[in-house]
């Protein structure tokens, strides 16, 4: 198959080692900054921050993270040109959906007389909800969804990626509290170019379970 949606899905791949010479354009980084934010969510709850690591003095912050757990993650930390750190609400509130529905209204995507029945579609969250107000389980799963949603972009961009769960989320959200306001982050994909003749993982087939054992057409 040519369509284009199927060779930017048959070239991504799971970057190995990045080039640390090659930077992401201004442009791009724009593309993928509004591509974070036009993601998908549940009730669109947007119940998540996107940390870009940019700077030196960032991924170096993001470096030192590693010093549990998960070094085999670590170098991408400083060699990708750029990292990007899921984070999740762990008590999204009813106040705080207030703010998306106050948004539907202003964007026009919401008629006004429909604030208080949009309202409702809280119901989703508070199911979700146990006794002490924490729905993480809920809102992570959000950024997942954002997840998928950059992997394509980037694919589309022609550049490389390295999803993480391989993150401390301890010492993530110790180094970057300020920036994370009470967020949690568990997940982190780092982007940028592959080196060449030295990531192992560039180029190779995929392997994929046949289309029957995985897709069923009723």
């Amino acid at each position: 198959m040519t369509h284009p949606i199927i060779k930017d899905l048959n070239t991504r791949y799971t970057a190995k080692k990045y080039d640390t010479e090659k930077r992401i354009s201004a442009e791009d980084m724009d593309v993928i900054k509004q591509a974070l934010r036009l993601s998908a969510s549940s009730i669109n709850s947007q119940p998540w921050k996107f940390i870009v690591l940019e700077s030196d003095e960032a991924k170096q912050k993001f470096h030192d993270t590693f010093a549990n757990m998960h070094q085999f993650n670590q170098p991408h930390a400083k060699e990708a040109s750029h990292t990007v750190l899921f984070a999740y609400d762990p008590k999204f509130t009813k106040e705080k959906f207030a703010k998306r529905v106050d948004a539907e209204v202003t964007s026009g995507h919401l008629p006004a007389d429909m604030y208080d029945a949009f309202m409702g579609a809280y119901a989703f969250a508070e199911m979700n909800t146990d006794e002490t107000g924490f729905n993480g389980n809920w809102t992570k799963a959000q950024t997942y969804i954002a997840l998928g949603n950059l992997m394509h972009t980037l694919a589309r961009l022609g550049i490389d990626s390295t999803p993480m769960e391989g993150v401390d989320g301890e010492l993530i959200g110790k180094a970057f509290s300020e920036e994370l306001e009470g967020h949690v982050c568990e997940l982190a994909l780092s982007i940028g170019y592959h080196k060449d003749g030295e990531d192992y993982n560039h180029g190779l087939p995929k392997a994929r379970l046949a289309m029957d054992h995985v897709v069923t057409t009723l």
